[in-house]
């Protein structure tokens, strides 16, 4: 039954929520996924959590889960995928992703919603982290090895974000393994999937049966 399964709030543009919908099809997990609009939030949403950002996983006992990486922890300790839990390390390098990174990530994409604010320095900052990823991939491939990992998940939606600041300006930097890493997610079965389209759920009632089988099919909702 549908009652049983996990509720998920998601917002399809969102990086936090694509990490997170990454690990839950990844560990083989389907949830109810109510796609919403971060500008029209549901008053369900926001009374599970009040802060009123996305994902929010809502356990069939209740249980909120509101960060995108615990959502990813939780995703990784009761499901069967390849997906292991997060290092030392890659607690490490997902922190400056989400932090210094994220930070300056905004100032250059959205500069116009800062005050004094210079975007170039923003993406030069932003771009210092990205050559330092290049460095790291030149490895396996991928951010801890030859296969991708929690981090590798956690980090690429935020470089693709980065990206689409200046498509022109990123693609002509010298980094030939980071855009070979970022191309390789962004063509993935697994990306293709979690970026589908759904109904939004405010207007339309309809939830989402999402994940497992990497094969979503919308149902009604309660």
């Amino acid at each position: 039954m549908t009652d049983s399964l996990p509720v998920l709030y998601s917002f399809r543009r969102c990086p936090y929520a694509m990490r997170a919908r990454m690990a839950l099809c990844l560990m083989g997990h389907k949830v109810r996924l109510r796609e919403i609009l971060l500008k029209d939030k549901p008053e369900e949403m926001l009374a599970a959590s009040p802060k009123g950002t996305v994902p929010v996983l809502v356990l069939p006992d209740g249980e909120v889960i509101d960060e995108s990486l615990a959502v990813m922890e939780w995703a990784v300790r009761t499901g069967d995928g390849p997906l292991v839990p997060l290092t030392d390390e890659m607690r490490a390098l997902i922190a400056e992703n989400d932090g210094p990174f994220k930070h300056h990530l905004d100032r250059y994409k959205y500069a116009t919603r800062y005050e004094d604010t210079d975007a170039e320095e923003h993406r030069a900052a932003g771009a210092a982290f990205i050559m330092g990823l290049n460095e790291r991939l030149t490895g396996g491939g991928q951010l801890f090895g030859a296969e991708p990992s929690f981090a590798d998940y956690a980090i690429f939606p935020f470089i693709r974000q980065f990206r689409i600041a200046e498509m022109h300006w990123f693609d002509a930097q010298d980094w030939p393994h980071l855009h070979g890493w970022l191309a390789g997610h962004m063509a993935s079965p697994l990306f293709t999937t979690i970026m589908q389209k759904f109904p939004l759920w405010k207007e339309t009632g309809e939830e989402v049966m999402f994940g497992g089988d990497y094969s979503p099919a919308t149902s009604s909702g309660e």
